[in-house]
């Protein structure tokens, strides 16, 4: 019989699917159901390229703007990401059957932003240039109104109309520490700055962080499976690294596991980005498997029992009496 060397596996959870990605996906998933294909959805539905091509393998056609969708009663669906109200705007003056799948925590951003913008307030947001989620974030104002914040650096550089009506908010899948280090560079230099009235930073991600921040001084190794352009994924490979684990690695399939990583690893930790589906994690279990005699077990910080209503056309309709 093959000898196989010993590893420990640690999965961390909460992990994978949060509740904004797991509606935006029921989403596309029933609205083909009801409508059938095609049906049309702007910009990745998720930032993963197992579920985005399961989604285009059942009849959804993927854009990246409006503008490439013919004239068409078919629906067109918002990624969970949000989008700028200038969306909206164009595919109502083109009648399009519209479904958002905006997640109701990056929408309450949203609406926090346009709050504070119409009580007089100069906005910061504080996220990542170019991510889907900050560019419809930004659009929610006019031009001007809303000014990036990306590093801990720029609040030094950062010139406001006046300090006494300064805000921030925050893109929803940021890391919680470095958030917390700019948060407080802007409170010592602004002190009157208005933040939100709850964490922006969504539960997910802090959840995500928060187990991975637990696990990562434990093992020798993590993997996080996610996507790279998956801000919440990113954000837990630097988490691990930053508390400790010296080899912390994403992959999107187990089929990119560098081998040599891992060849005299005994214990490992395994995590996944919240538009990560579990089936994922079990490939890599599986392919450890193969050639480790595995042992496994769960670190859990939190149990998750939040869902989001889906858009009032996508529910079940009542049973007549």
């Amino acid at each position: 019989m093959e000898n196989k060397p010993p590893l420990n596996i640690i999965l961390c959870a909460p992990r994978g699917f949060c509740a904004g990605v797991d509606r935006a996906i029921q989403i596309v998933e029933l609205a083909l159901q009801k409508y059938g294909a095609p049906v049309y959805v702007r910009h990745e539905i998720v930032h993963n390229k197992y579920v985005v091509d399961g989604l285009k393998a059942k009849g959804a056609i993927f854009v990246e703007e409006l503008d490439e969708i013919p004239e068409t009663k078919a629906p067109v669906i918002f990624s969970a990401h949000g989008v700028a109200k200038s969306v909206p705007a164009e595919a109502n003056s083109r009648n399009m059957f519209l479904l958002d799948a905006t997640c109701p925590l990056v929408s309450k951003v949203h609406v926090e932003a346009q709050r504070l913008f119409t009580d007089g307030f100069e906005v910061l947001l504080i996220g990542h240039g170019g991510h889907p989620e900050v560019i419809g974030t930004m659009g929610q104002l006019p031009e001007g109104a809303i000014s990036l914040i990306e590093r801990h650096e720029d609040v030094a550089g950062f010139t406001p109309k006046d300090p006494g009506q300064l805000a921030f908010v925050t893109q929803t899948t940021l890391s919680v520490d470095d958030t917390a280090e700019i948060v407080a560079a802007l409170k010592a230099r602004f002190p009157q700055i208005r933040g939100p009235h709850k964490e922006d930073i969504c539960y997910a991600t802090t959840n995500r962080q928060e187990v991975v921040k637990q696990v990562a001084p434990l093992v020798e190794a993590m993997i996080v499976v996610g996507a790279p352009n998956s801000s919440n994924s990113m954000r837990l490979v630097e988490v691990a690294e930053r508390h400790g684990c010296r080899i912390s690695v994403l992959i999107q399939r187990a089929s990119e596991i560098d081998w040599s990583l891992f060849a005299n690893c005994n214990s490992l930790g395994v995590t996944a980005g919240a538009s990560a589906p579990e089936a994922l994690v079990d490939e890599v279990i599986e392919e450890f498997a193969r050639r480790f005699d595995i042992s496994v077990r769960s670190s859990v910080t939190a149990t998750e029992t939040i869902s989001f209503n889906l858009p009032r056309q996508l529910r079940s309709e009542p049973l007549a009496l």
